[in-house]
């Protein structure tokens, strides 16, 4: 059977909701009737996950281990295009039904058991969001200080881990991606359309400047100081190409609550497509010559961009960027760590919690979680990631598999949003204990997978152990419901044109 699309009218669509639980439904969680979001949309919204002080610094520590250029860029390449293949498929769901992830959910783990997943992903952004907030608020600092010098005697007081200026800079960066996201998402595409595009002006420039500064002589795309055998070799490109999948594994994840926009699967592709392969395979080029540069200019790699930004002579240009870099941040942290939340707190009690406020309750929480603390220990860092792929994995493994294997591609949208006991994604009390059932040893075997010290390496590919794991039993579980589901399907599906 193959895989159906959207066709309700915006009409039909209005009146479905009059009779929608309130329980349920709201106006940000119901069916949009916005669909028109193009495929340059989508690109923005990549080029903002994708140009941030973290995917610098990923991609630039790839081409520290060990391997040879043409190695490293043809694991990025091969992580990057898995991470498209999943991105698609992901997107679907949401972009044929028009909801977001939260709400998605519900057709896997039950009207009310969607808040497990909603939950989690909340979390996970919720400590992120706070983490991101403070990288920007440490480049607002460098500014301030290049230029009001005497506010240097407010970074020798601290409270609670974060000097007094630090604490000025967090507050300021915390209000101004508040004010944006308030505005909603049609102020939040407006902004991601700008600040993608405006941190490849300052990449292109620092990289013109670090060649006018070295020469094309000091710039190589081999950093790599030590030799690796074959297998080592083999070893260290497939855990890059694992790396690359376990970075965007967030806003992967939730990807259906901007997919949702999309005018249509082809746009949303083509935006995939140019967002993904084409933009990181460039961005890690141009990273790479910066950071090449770097060693050949200060006599050592630096792979924070901030620090290579802060060393460029002239205060102007060093301003520019560094506010850039900002809003590039700002950016990554409303698409992946503030409109998640927003949406999966809501699903929580849709009645109570608006979008506004699901993504508030985030904003809040990440000041009381004092990200800056958490930032600073490398081994809690260390656990954060993994912790995160343990959870990430299994959600999404349960989630392709209950769409594309157990209910073959068909959504009855009203039934997301219907808790009578005859709804169609009711199950048990309004919980599937089969996705439960699924995802709960699949999220423990990986957290003992990365908190056991002999199994490191292994931790890495978290992720894919997570999903392929989740998605296996969950498939073997709902054996019987796949049956059924192929002799008849009862309820509105929402059906539309290829």
């Amino acid at each position: 059977m193959p895989i159906t699309h959207q066709s309700a009218t915006n009409t039909s669509r209005a009146a479905n909701q009059a009779h929608y639980s309130p329980r349920l439904c709201n106006e940000d969680l119901a069916p949009t009737r916005d669909q028109n979001w193009s495929w340059y949309n989508i690109f923005s919204f990549w080029m903002s996950d994708v140009h941030s002080m973290g995917g610098y610094v990923v991609a630039a520590s790839f081409f520290t281990l060990g391997l040879a250029s043409w190695q490293v860029l043809l694991c990025l390449l091969v992580g990057i295009c898995i991470v498209q293949i999943f991105a698609n498929l992901v997107a679907r769901p949401s972009q044929i039904a028009g909801v977001p992830y939260a709400v998605i959910c519900r057709q896997a783990f039950g009207v009310f058991g969607a808040n497990i997943p909603a939950v989690i992903r909340g979390l996970i952004a919720f400590a992120w969001y706070g983490i991101q907030t403070w990288l920007a608020a440490n480049a607002l600092m460098l500014v301030t200080l290049k230029f009001w010098p005497a506010l240097a005697p407010l970074t020798h007081t601290a409270w609670l881990g974060l000097s007094t200026l630090g604490w000025c800079c967090f507050g300021i960066m915390w209000v101004a991606q508040a004010l944006v996201f308030w505005h909603g998402m049609s102020a939040i595409k407006r902004f991601i359309d700008i600040a993608g595009p405006a941190v490849y002006v300052v990449m292109l420039s620092l990289a013109g400047w670090i060649v006018y500064k070295t020469g094309f002589s000091g710039i190589t795309l081999t950093l790599a100081s030590k030799q690796l055998s074959a297998g080592e070799q083999v070893w260290k490109m497939i855990t890059a190409s694992a790396l690359v999948v376990s970075y965007f594994s967030g806003p992967l994840l939730n990807f259906g609550d901007f997919s949702r926009y999309g005018k249509s699967m082809g746009e949303i592709r083509r935006g995939n497509r140019w967002g993904l392969p084409f933009n990181f395979l460039l961005f890690s080029v141009v990273t790479v010559v910066i950071v090449s540069g770097t060693q050949s200019l200060f006599g050592r790699m630096i792979t924070d961009p901030i620090e290579t930004v802060s060393r460029v002579g002239s205060d102007l240009a060093v301003a520019i960027g560094l506010l850039t870099m900002i809003t590039a941040t700002i950016g990554i942290n409303i698409v992946a760590n503030f409109v998640s939340p927003a949406f999966d707190f809501s699903n929580c009690s849709p009645q109570k919690i608006s979008f506004r406020t699901g993504g508030m309750i985030a904003a809040v929480g990440s000041v009381l979680l004092t990200p800056w603390n958490l930032f600073q220990s490398p081994e809690l860092i260390h656990y954060t990631l993994d912790v995160l792929g343990a959870f990430i994995g299994p959600l999404f493994g349960i989630l392709l598999c209950d769409f594309y294997i157990i209910k073959r591609g068909e959504i009855s949208v009203d039934d997301l949003f219907d808790d009578s006991p005859g709804g169609k994604y009711w199950y048990r009390g309004g919980f599937n204990p089969k996705a439960i059932a699924a995802l709960i040893p699949s999220v423990l075997i990986g957290l003992a997978i990365g908190f056991t010290p002999g199994l490191h390496e292994v931790a890495n590919f978290s992720w894919f152990i997570g999903a392929l794991m989740s998605a296996g039993c969950y498939r073997w579980l709902a054996r019987e419901d796949r049956v059924a589901q192929a002799e008849g399907f009862s309820g509105r599906v929402a059906v539309g044109k290829k």
